[in-house]
């Protein structure tokens, strides 16, 4: 798993940026999340479970995609 910066700007593997915003916690169940922002468009924020902003890229699914990780750190 890559390191988690808290304000860097993360690429998606479907080629968007994003700037990690925060890591939060689920009211419910307390699985963390991370809380990310759009660097483009409307500029929306976005929660996803930890798990999954950090997990490799679906090969059965994306096979052509170019990235590792499903978000990868671009700028710190």
């Amino acid at each position: 798993m890559q390191e988690v910066r808290i304000g860097g700007k993360y690429r998606h593997f479907k080629n968007k940026e994003y700037r990690l915003l925060a890591i939060a916690k689920h009211s419910e169940t307390g699985e963390q999340m991370v809380v990310y922002q759009a660097e483009y468009g409307d500029y929306a924020l976005w929660v996803r479970p930890f798990d999954l902003f950090f997990s490799p890229v679906d090969r059965e699914k994306y096979p052509d995609a170019t990235q590792q990780d499903r978000f990868e750190l671009i700028e710190e």
